[in-house]
C-alpha cells in the first residue's frame, strides 16, 4: 500500500507542479519527504486530494490542440501499467465471473484456445488445433507438446480433465459453472443430481426423454426427489427399488485420449462450443498446487499459472504485478516483461492518473461522461460498440415484486434517454441483447416508457384509492431499495433512476451501495429488496450468452425467476442447426423474458477508453478483453 499511495503522491504533484501550484519544491524531494512515515503520506495524499479537487478536473482536460491526451513518453523498460477496475474477487479462474477479474486471467491462465485481439474469435492457445464431428456434439482437442507451466512442468490433457472436474464440483461452487453446461453429465455433477441404478444388474435406466442415449438423472436431496417423482408416477414406480448413485467428476463428457488430446462429449449439438472456451472456467488450473495449498493456492508464493505471465505481486487494493512467464510455451512472442495492474474505480483518478503518464491504458467506460467532449477528439480515445448491457435485475421471490405487473410498471416509469443525455457514453435499450452486435439476431418485442400505464398497473396490482385510482401512499415503499456496487457511475444512474420513479410514481426508492465483493454474494443469495444494479460484459460473441444467465439456476442470474417456456426455446434453439432459425428462436426467448420482466434493461456502452499511442496490440473489441501476449511497447513514434 504505501508504495501506490508514493505512486499517487507523485502523479498528485506532477498534477499540482502542472497547474502552477508548486514552484519551491521538486516532486523528488516531495515524495522523499513524505517517505519518512506512511502515515504522514497517507494524511499528505488525502489532503492534497481534498484542496485540489476544484482545480485538478480543470487543468487535467487542458491541452485541447494536444493530438493526444497527456504525456506521451514510452517508458524505459518493456512494462504495461493498466488500470483494471476494482479490487478483484479472487485470482482463481473459476471463482471471479467480471471482467476485472478476466483481464487478470488473461495474462496468468490460458485454454485450450484464446481471443483473437481484434475479432474475439477463438484462436489456438494451449491446444493447437481442433476437429468437430458432423452436428458438433463432440470436440477432440490437440495440445502443444512444449506448453508448461510456471514452474517448468508439462502441461497435459489430465490438466484440462483436472480443471473441468474442479470447476463444476459442487464444492466448489463456481458462479461460471453454467457455461460448461453442454458437457455430457456437467449440470448433474454441479448440482449434486444422482443416477438410478439397478443394484442386482448394475446396469443404469436411461433418460427416455434425452435426444442421445443417456443417464436418468434425478436431484440429488431426497425432498426435491420425491416431489419430482410424486408429480410423474410412472417414472416413481420405475425408479421403485433402484439405487441412487451420486454423479461423480469421472461422469463428465471430458476425457483425456492420451497425453496431448482431449475429447468433450456434449449433450446436445452446440455449433459455437469452441466460441465459450476462452472464459474463466476453462482456463488451465494447477492440481499440484491447489491440493497443497487450498484456498491460498493464489498467493504469489504458492501460485503455479499457465499464460503467458505469472503473479510477482498481488497487494490487495494497491496493484498486483505480473511477470513475463520464461516456461510459457511461446515465450519468444512476448514482448512485455511485466504487467502493473492497479484497482482504481475513481474516473477522475484513473484520467489524472493517465494525462500525467502514469499508466498507459485505462478499462472501459472509464473515461467520465463531462471529459468526452474534449477527449473523445483524441488520437488515443478508443472507442467501438460493447457487447456488454446495464440493467436492474429485480427480486422475484418476494413481494411487492413478485408480481409482474408491478416489476412492468416499474419498468414503464423509466425514461432511459435521460441516463444516455447526461451519461453520453451509452444509448437507451429496453432490450437484454445488445443492438447491432450480433449479426441477422431480431430485435425482440420491448416494453417503453409510459408513466400513465404504469400507474394504472400499481393500481391493478393493489396500490389505489377507494376510486380505484393508484395511490402511491399505499405502496410498501420499505421493502424496496436499489442497491449498487460503490463507484460513481453506478450511483449516478441510481439516482436519475430514483427521481424517475419520484417524479412518474410518486415513490422515493432508496439507495444502497455496498463493497463489489459484497454486493456479488448478495444478489447471487437474492440478499436485497427490490432492484440491484447489475452490468454484463458477454463472454463469447454470440446472443445465447446474454440469454443464458436467466435460464433456470443459471450461473449469475441474481433474481430468482424461472420459467420453462424460456428454457425450453433455449434449448430447441441450440440444437437448431439452421443459424436464421436458431436466431429466431432466441429473439422469442427474450421476447417472453421481457414481458416477464425479471430485469429491467437500461443501457448499452460503448467501450469507451484510452490507450497511449505507444501501447500497441490492444484493441477496441466489443468485449474490451485484451491477451495481453499480444501486447507490446513501440517506442518508434512514426510506427504510432
Amino acid at each position: 500500500m504505501r508504495y501506490f499511495l508514493r505512486q499517487k503522491l507523485y502523479f498528485l504533484f506532477l498534477i499540482w507542479q502542472k497547474c502552477g501550484f508548486v514552484r519551491t519544491r521538486s516532486v523528488s524531494d516531495a515524495v522523499e519527504c513524505a517517505d519518512t512515515t506512511s502515515l504522514t503520506l497517507r494524511v499528505l495524499t488525502y489532503a492534497i486530494c481534498l484542496s485540489l479537487i476544484a482545480t485538478i478536473s480543470s487543468c487535467a482536460v487542458s491541452g485541447e490542440n494536444e493530438p493526444y491526451f497527456g504525456r506521451t513518453v514510452p517508458p524505459s523498460k518493456d512494462v504495461m501499467r493498466y488500470v483494471s477496475g476494482p479490487e478483484p474477487e479472487s485470482l482463481d479462474p473459476q471463482i471471479g465471473t467480471g471482467q476485472v477479474e478476466q483481464r487478470i486471467y488473461l495474462a496468468l491462465f490460458e485454454g485450450l484456445v484464446e481471443y483473437d485481439p481484434q475479432t474475439l474469435e477463438p484462436i489456438p492457445a494451449i491446444a493447437e488445433r481442433w476437429e468437430t464431428n458432423a452436428d458438433s456434439t463432440e470436440f477432440t482437442f490437440y495440445l502443444r507438446k512444449n506448453a508448461k507451466w510456471s514452474n517448468g512442468e508439462p502441461i497435459t490433457a489430465r490438466d484440462f480433465v483436472y480443471t473441468m472436474r474442479r470447476g463444476l464440483d459442487p464444492e466448489l461452487a463456481s458462479r461460471g459453472a453454467s457455461q460448461a453446461y453442454y458437457i455430457k453429465n456437467a449440470k448433474a455433477y454441479n448440482e449434486g443430481a444422482v443416477f438410478v441404478q439397478n443394484a442386482e444388474t448394475g446396469e443404469f435406466l436411461t433418460d427416455a426423454e434425452a435426444n442421445v442415449s443417456a443417464r436418468l438423472i434425478l436431484p440429488g436431496t431426497e425432498k426435491k426427489r420425491a416431489a419430482l417423482l410424486e408429480k410423474n408416477p410412472p417414472l416413481a414406480q420405475e425408479s421403485a427399488g433402484k439405487t441412487f448413485v451420486p454423479v461423480r467428476g469421472e461422469d463428465l463428457g471430458v476425457e483425456a485420449v492420451d497425453d496431448y488430446t482431449v475429447k468433450i462429449s456434449l449433450t446436445q449439438p452446440v455449433p459455437f462450443f469452441v466460441k465459450i472456451l476462452p472464459y474463466n472456467l476453462f482456463r488451465f488450473v494447477p492440481e499440484k498446487s491447489i491440493e497443497q495449498f487450498g484456498a491460498k493456492w493464489t498467493q504469489p508464493e504458492n501460485i503455479v499459472t499457465s499464460g503467458a505471465f505469472k503473479l510477482k505481486e498481488w497487494s490487495p487494493y494497491d496493484q498486483i504485478v505480473v511477470e513475463k512467464n520464461p516456461n510459457y510455451w511461446d515465450a519468444g512472442s512476448v514482448r512485455l516483461e511485466r504487467i502493473e495492474f492497479y484497482p482504481v474505480e475513481d474516473q477522475g483518478t484513473m484520467m489524472n492518473l493517465y494525462k500525467a503518464g502514469y499508466i498507459d491504458a485505462t478499462y472501459n467506460r472509464s473515461v467520465p461522461r463531462g471529459w468526452l467532449f474534449s477527449i473523445e477528439k483524441k488520437l488515443d480515445y478508443q472507442d467501438a460498440l460493447e457487447a456488454s448491457i446495464e440493467y436492474y435485475i429485480i427480486n422475484t421471490t418476494a413481494p411487492p415484486m413478485n408480481d409482474v405487473r408491478v416489476r412492468q410498471a416499474f419498468a414503464m416509469a423509466i425514461d432511459k434517454r435521460l441516463i444516455t443525455v447526461l451519461r453520453r457514453n451509452s444509448k437507451p435499450s429496453s432490450t437484454l441483447i445488445p443492438t447491432n452486435i450480433f449479426k441477422d439476431y431480431p430485435t425482440a418485442q420491448t416494453t417503453n416508457f409510459n408513466p400513465e400505464a404504469a400507474q394504472k398497473l400499481l393500481a391493478e396490482a393493489g396500490y389505489r384509492d377507494a376510486a380505484g385510482n393508484y395511490d402511491a401512499s399505499k405502496f410498501p415503499i420499505e421493502e424496496v431499495a436499489i442497491t449498487y456496487n460503490t463507484s460513481a457511475g453506478n450511483k449516478f444512474v441510481a439516482e436519475i433512476v430514483q427521481s424517475q420513479w419520484k417524479q412518474n410514481l410518486g415513490l422515493t426508492v432508496p439507495l444502497k451501495n455496498m463493497e463489489a465483493k459484497t454486493f456479488f454474494s448478495a444478489t447471487a443469495k437474492l440478499e436485497y429488496k427490490g432492484f440491484a444494479r447489475f452490468g454484463y460484459a458477454a463472454d463469447y460473441v454470440d446472443p445465447y450468452n446474454f440469454l443464458s444467465i436467466l435460464a433456470a439456476d443459471g450461473g449469475d442470474n441474481g433474481t430468482g425467476w424461472k420459467d420453462e417456456r424460456y428454457n425450453k426455446l433455449l434449448d430447441v434453439a441450440n440444437r437448431t442447426l439452421d443459424n436464421q432459425k436458431r436466431l429466431q428462436l432466441l429473439a422469442e426467448a427474450e421476447s417472453l423474458l421481457l414481458s416477464e420482466q425479471p430485469i429491467i434493461p437500461l443501457t448499452t456502452a460503448s467501450t469507451n477508453w484510452l490507450k497511449k499511442p505507444y501501447i500497441k496490440g490492444m484493441y477496441p473489441n466489443a468485449l474490451t478483453l485484451h491477451p495481453w501476449k499480444f501486447v507490446y511497447v513501440e517506442r518508434d513514434e512514426a510506427k504510432w
